[in-house]
């Protein structure tokens, strides 16, 4: 698909609560741009963008896919995004390389939790965007009513400039409130005069034109629209059936009048700087190809990308081979000479480069800011099915990584399980089957073990005698200690008060070094020991049987007998849950949380009648919170979790706990 120039590309971003029908409209615009000779079908399994064996089985995007579609002499990159929260990770990547949005938004389902949390994120960036209400052919669409919704939801700014030509499934057709003098004086009145008045707003000449009751021309109401739309006071409304390809082409319409090319993109304040002749090119991608190999998908900020050459990764410091070069297509790619500035590009088999990468050149190096992705935190514990599994699982794992890098590989040092940590249930799972499709290693998985830890609530003092003879020099180490609770955090403190030399000097560490071996697991459950201060008060040696060894075991077995007898207390991670939900849900989702151990924190009104609901809450009690929330709300409601800190066991709980965890060899003792 050579021979387009960066004034006629368009970078634009599909978004939108999943269900919404994002992928429809792209498979429809690539079906009307003449790249395929047929409509593919989401339900169907013929999708040109859900085209991955996961998105078919679930009827629903997991990745993001770059279909071009060229169009009235311009190709626009259509990046369709996933809309579950759970791959929200391409999202984002997608929103870094993309110059304009397109929003879209159900018919019959208004503005759900994924559209609200996809605006926020473009009100964030600033980016230039259309609202799309598709499934207008559906029963109970109803145009006018969702353009209100959107209206209070989004804000004023947001303008039809279309209006339907029906309704339900009489819906066949757009009139254009732009040139059509009949929509304008009839049934399009209304949203004529405001649509007017929008554009009016965006230059003085039109708003003193407006006011002295002149009419605006076509070309100066596309012209303000284009300045209304770049600085982000006007967001037009347009309408579609993707199904049926209803609106579809004047969308496509709307998409390269109206939205800004990469070189009308670079001259925004929050562009990169990029050096005259300078190349400079972001992976946002990496795709795992168990074929063809690793494939980098990248767009161009400097001088046009070629193949067959040496270029440079800024962020790892080293050259890398580029062979050919592809323009994407869906699942397939094309091969091209270059990769003009401002279009998105293919290259597979790279060895170090990985997702937010600059590829540049060593001479003239430039290091583009990368992506900033969500924390993940659904987590689940992974290990092999067999042995052959076993031998393979680290490279399987470290290319879903490479792939997904909103999927975290990590290795749990406290309880040895290999975790898995992704936006929610959903996204873990379908990592695990990829690494299954594409690398042939079966995993196991399980809720991972949690990370108690052991602390004491009170003070004691505990005094040990280590004494063992065995035939010539015994063992005798005689220690005298107290324990004292730290600040939450603190750690571990140790300090000597021994005076007279009742411990010798040089037998203090070894005291101190048993205290600190016997904290890796502690007497309650077998837990680590934190937040614990330790002084050495007293003790006595021998001159012939004392010994470093004999003061560590010493030091070791005086703190296993105090921390029972100072008030012992178990933690346990604390959870910072963010909710987003629709209003009328906030009550259900309280409720819940109450039989969870959360405290809320507080509520603060979203956009479109939705809430944010602030709350702590055990870890215990929300590993599968995806899954509860999800079951409560319908998946109407989303939610983040960050690990806020370490708090007390209740006292009920720390008996089931130790019971749950408690090892042979502690209870032994």
């Amino acid at each position: 698909m050579a021979g387009f120039t960066t004034a006629q590309i368009r970078n634009v971003v599909f978004l939108g609560h999943s269900g919404s029908g994002k992928t429809s409209i792209a498979d429809s615009m690539f079906h009307l741009s003449g790249e395929t000779n047929r409509l593919g079908s989401v339900t169907g399994g013929t999708s040109d963008s859900d085209f991955e064996p996961e998105e078919q089985r679930r009827q629903s995007s997991v990745t993001t896919t770059i279909l071009p579609s060229p169009w009235n002499g311009s190709k626009i990159n259509v990046l369709d995004t996933p809309g579950y929260a759970d791959f929200a990770g391409e999202m984002f990547s997608a929103l870094r390389v993309a110059d304009a949005a397109v929003l879209v938004i159900s018919a019959v389902g208004g503005i759900e939790v994924g559209a609200a949390q996809a605006w926020e994120r473009l009100e964030e960036r600033s980016l230039p965007r259309i609202v799309a209400i598709n499934k207008l052919d559906r029963e109970n669409s109803d145009f006018n009513q969702v353009v209100d919704e959107i209206s209070e939801g989004l804000g004023r700014k947001c303008v039809p400039i279309q209006v339907p030509n029906g309704a339900e499934a009489a819906f066949t057709g757009v009139g254009s409130l732009v040139s059509d003098p009949a929509l304008q004086e009839g049934d399009g009145a209304d949203q004529f005069e405001r649509l007017v008045e929008a554009v009016a707003e965006t230059d003085d000449a039109l708003a003193e034109k407006y006011l002295e009751g002149e009419p605006l021309t076509t070309e100066e109401l596309t012209s303000g629209l284009r300045l209304g739309i770049a600085s982000g006071d006007i967001v037009p409304v347009v309408a579609t059936a993707a199904l049926e390809e209803v609106g579809i082409s004047d969308l496509m319409d709307a998409i390269v009048d109206l939205l800004p090319s990469p070189e009308i993109a670079a001259r925004r304040d929050d562009a990169p700087e990029i050096p005259e002749g300078a190349e400079a090119n972001l992976v946002f991608k990496t795709s795992a190809d168990p074929f063809v190999g690793k494939l980098s998908y990248f767009r161009v900020y400097g001088t046009p990308f070629a193949g067959g050459s040496e270029h440079w990764n800024a962020n790892k410091e080293t050259s890398e081979r580029v062979g050919q070069v592809s323009s994407p297509k869906g699942k397939e790619s094309e091969n091209t000479d270059e990769v003009v500035f401002g279009d998105i590009g293919v290259i597979s088999r790279l060895d170090v480069t990985g997702t937010g990468d600059t590829l540049t050149d060593s001479a003239n190096p430039v290091t583009l800011d990368g992506i900033d992705l969500p924390e993940p935190f659904y987590a689940l514990a992974a290990t092999p099915k067999t042995q052959a599994d076993l031998d393979k699982m680290s490279d399987a794992l470290a290319k879903l990584g490479e792939e997904d890098p909103s999927l975290k590989i990590s290795r749990d040092p406290d309880t040895a399980e290999t975790i898995i940590r992704g936006l929610g249930d959903v996204h873990v799972e379908i990592g695990i089957e990829r690494v299954e499709r594409k690398f042939g290693v079966g995993l196991e998985t399980s809720l991972p073990r949690i990370a108690y830890m052991e602390t004491i609530g009170g003070s004691a003092r505990v005094e040990y005698r280590h004494k063992k003879q065995s035939g010539g020099h015994g063992q005798y180490g005689h220690v005298v200690i107290e324990l004292n609770p730290l600040t939450r955090g603190d750690g571990f403190v140790f300090d000597s008060k021994v005076v007279g030399g009742n411990v010798p000097r040089e037998y203090i560490p070894a005291v101190e070094k048993g205290v600190v071996k016997s904290m890796e697991a502690g007497p309650v459950a077998g837990f680590p020991v934190v937040d614990v201060g330790v002084t050495l008060v007293d003790g006595s040696s021998h001159s012939v049987d004392s010994s470093g060894m004999a003061f560590e075991i010493a030091g070791g077995f005086a703190l296993r007998q105090g921390i029972p007898q100072a008030r012992p207390v178990l933690l346990e991670p604390v959870m910072h849950l963010r909710i987003l939900t629709p209003d009328d849900l906030t009550g259900d989702i309280i409720s819940d949380l109450n039989t969870k151990r959360a405290q809320i924190l507080g509520m603060t009104p979203a956009a479109n009648g939705h809430t944010v609901i602030e709350s702590d809450a055990p870890l215990s009690m929300v590993q599968r919170y995806a899954t509860d929330l999800r079951a409560i709300t319908a998946g109407r409601a989303s939610y983040e979790a960050t690990f806020a800190r370490y708090g007390e066991v209740p006292q009920q709980e720390m008996d089931r706990v130790v019971q749950q965890y408690k090892p042979e060899e502690v209870a032994a003792t």
